[in-house]
């Protein structure tokens, strides 16, 4: 096994400023992802999830509701928790560009409007998170410590 790849995906400075964008994004990353999987939250779950996906032309549209709800749920309890939060905080990021551009892009910056600027602060966080990893109070640094 390649210790040195392993350390250099857990090790980050022992900051605070992660745990303080991982803690909000890894709920909210959570509560968007039990939407998708599970219909909490006044979500549709993966059904109602797939059909709409399909019908914005991401298709399968289950497959598309699925892999984006399990990246949210998983994705969030992950770097919540600091554990894999850079390949975590990737996912997610790379599930917010989809977002972005396949639904919130042609209505323009504004929420009220149905645009992109909450999914755009999702994805700082989420690529803030790929380059500084999980900071202090994190399982990553927990495991960092027993690799070394």
């Amino acid at each position: 096994m390649n210790t040195s790849f392993i350390k250099r995906l857990l090790t980050s400075s022992d900051s605070v400023a992660p745990l303080a964008l991982r803690v909000p994004a890894g709920i909210i990353f959570m509560a968007h992802g039990a939407q998708k999987l599970f219909g909490a939250f006044g979500g549709y779950g993966l059904e109602g999830t797939g059909q709409w996906m399909a019908s914005i032309g991401l298709e399968p549209g289950m497959l598309m509701a699925f892999l984006a709800g399990s990246g949210e749920f998983f994705g969030g309890l992950f770097i919540l928790i600091g554990l894999l939060t850079r390949p975590a905080a990737l996912v997610l990021a790379i599930t917010m560009v989809v977002a972005i551009v396949s639904v919130h892009l042609p209505n323009g910056l504004f929420m009220s409007n149905g645009g992109y600027e909450f999914g755009l602060s999702l994805l700082a966080i989420a690529v803030s998170l790929v380059f500084s990893g999980a900071g202090k109070l994190s399982a990553d640094s927990l495991l960092a410590k027993r690799v070394r």
